[in-house]
C-alpha cells in the first residue's frame, strides 16, 4: 500500500526558464496578462487570472505536506529521512504518487533550494500580497535559497522602487524579463506591449532594488528588414540597464505562432541561421561599459559556446563567432544539420572523422529522399525544440 496521498496536488504552469530546471515550480498567477506577442505560442487560447492569496497559501501548505510524506517514506525505506535515489525511484514507480509528488521528490533530491514562481508575469500581483505569499513560502518550506519569477518590463516600470525593495526583502531574489529587442520599431511590429524606455526603467529598478536581473534577447526578431536596428538598439538598451544576465533565445517561427502568418504573407522575412549569428556578433560588438554575463543556454541557439562575462570575455565570444563564420559553407551546413538534429554542441565536433562521416551520410540521404530542400528540413528540426 502506498504511503503517499494521491489527492495531494498543487497548480503548476506550462513553462519555466532553462536555468530553473531544478527549481520547485509554484503557480501564483495563471497564464499571461498580455498574451499578444506575435512570436509566442505558449498561452494562446488561454485566459489570464489572478489566484487569491488563500489559494497560493493552500498550495504551499500542500507542498509542505508532500515533503513530510516523502520524508516519512524515506524513513520507511531505511534511508533515514534523506531524499536519496532509492527514494526517488520508489516514488517514480509508486501508483499512489502523482506528478506533484514526483516533482517535489526531484526538487528535494537536487537540493538546490531554488523556487520559481509562475506564470508569465507574477509581478502583476499587488506587491503587498506577493510579498506576503513569498514570506509564507519561506516560513513553511525550509531550505529555500533562491526565489525567482518572470516579469514584464511594463509592469516593472509601473512599480515603485520601494515596492521592489520590499519584494526583495521578502525573499524575491531574481527576475527574468523577456526584453526580446531594444528597438521600438521591432517591439511594436511583434506586439510586445513594451517600449525600450520601459525596458530600461523597469530593468534599472530591479537592479537598484538589489535583485538579480536576467534579460532575454531574441536574435532574428527584426527579420531581414530590421536586423541591424534590432541588434544596435538591443545593445544600446542593455548598455543602459547593465543586467546581471543577458540570455540569448534565437527566434524560431513554428506554424502555431501569429508571426508565421506574416512570414506566409511576405511581411516578415526570417534570417538564415548564419545571419542570426552575424546579428549576435553585432550585438556583442556594441555591448560596452557593462559587467553582464551573456549565456546561450538554450538548444534554439546555434552556437552554445558563445557565453562569457563582460568586458573580459568579449573578445573570446567574438572569436568563437568568427571561427564559425569563417568555416567553409559545406562545413557550416553539416554543423547546422548536426546541431539542429541534437547531436552536436560545437562546430569543432565535425572535425571528428566518424561524426563527419555520419553527417555526410545523413545529408546525402536527406537530399535523395526528402521532398523538401535541406534548409526546410533543418528549420523543421530546429522548431521541434520550441
Amino acid at each position: 500500500m502506498s504511503m503517499l496521498t494521491k489527492s495531494l496536488t498543487f497548480e503548476q504552469g506550462p513553462i519555466r526558464p532553462p536555468s530553473e530546471a531544478s527549481s520547485l515550480l509554484l503557480r501564483f498567477t495563471r497564464n499571461c496578462p498580455w498574451n499578444k506577442c506575435a512570436f509566442c505560442s505558449v498561452y494562446k487560447g488561454t485566459t489570464f487570472s489572478r489566484r487569491s492569496l488563500a489559494e497560493i497559501k493552500a498550495d504551499i501548505d500542500t507542498v509542505a505536506r508532500i515533503i513530510d510524506e516523502i520524508k516519512s517514506l524515506s524513513w520507511a525505506l531505511g534511508e533515514g529521512g534523506a531524499i536519496t535515489m532509492p527514494v526517488v525511484r520508489h516514488i517514480m514507480t509508486d501508483p499512489g504518487a502523482n506528478q506533484c509528488h514526483r516533482h517535489v521528490a526531484s526538487w528535494l533530491f537536487w537540493n538546490t533550494g531554488h523556487v520559481f514562481i509562475q506564470d508569465a508575469n507574477s509581478l502583476i500581483m499587488k506587491s503587498d500580497e506577493l510579498a506576503e505569499a513569498i514570506r509564507y513560502l519561506k516560513a513553511k518550506i525550509p531550505g529555500i535559497t533562491r526565489i525567482t519569477s518572470y516579469a514584464r518590463s511594463s509592469t516593472l516600470a509601473r512599480k515603485s522602487l520601494q515596492e521592489l525593495v520590499e519584494l526583495r526583502d521578502a525573499g524575491l531574489d531574481r527576475i527574468h524579463v523577456g526584453m526580446e529587442s531594444g528597438s521600438d520599431t521591432v517591439l511594436k511590429m511583434v506586439k510586445k506591449g513594451a517600449t525600450s524606455r520601459q525596458h530600461i526603467e523597469g530593468g534599472r529598478k530591479v537592479v537598484e532594488a538589489g535583485m538579480e536581473l536576467s534579460e532575454y534577447v531574441m536574435p532574428g526578431l527584426g527579420g531581414k528588414e530590421y536586423s541591424k536596428e534590432h541588434a544596435l538598439e538591443t545593445a544600446r538598451v542593455l548598455n543602459e540597464i547593465n543586467p546581471h544576465f543577458i540570455r540569448l533565445r534565437s527566434l524560431r517561427i513554428p506554424d502555431s505562432v501569429p508571426l508565421a502568418e506574416d512570414v506566409r504573407a511576405g511581411r516578415f522575412v526570417p534570417l538564415h541561421d548564419d545571419d542570426v549569428v552575424r546579428e549576435i556578433r553585432l550585438i556583442i560588438e556594441h555591448l560596452e561599459g557593462i559587467s553582464s554575463t551573456l549565456t546561450s543556454d538554450h538548444i534554439m541557439n546555434l552556437l552554445e559556446e558563445v557565453e562569457g562575462t563582460f568586458p573580459q570575455d568579449k573578445e573570446k565570444m567574438l572569436e568563437l563567432i568568427d571561427e564559425y563564420l569563417n568555416m567553409p559553407d559545406h562545413d557550416r551546413l553539416l554543423y547546422r544539420l548536426g546541431r539542429r538534429g541534437g547531436v552536436l554542441r560545437n562546430p569543432r565536433q565535425i572535425r571528428d572523422i566518424e561524426i563527419r562521416a555520419k553527417l555526410e551520410r545523413t545529408l546525402k540521404d536527406l537530399q535523395m529522399e526528402a521532398n523538401e530542400d535541406i534548409e526546410t528540413i533543418i528549420n523543421e528540426l530546429a522548431n521541434r525544440y520550441i
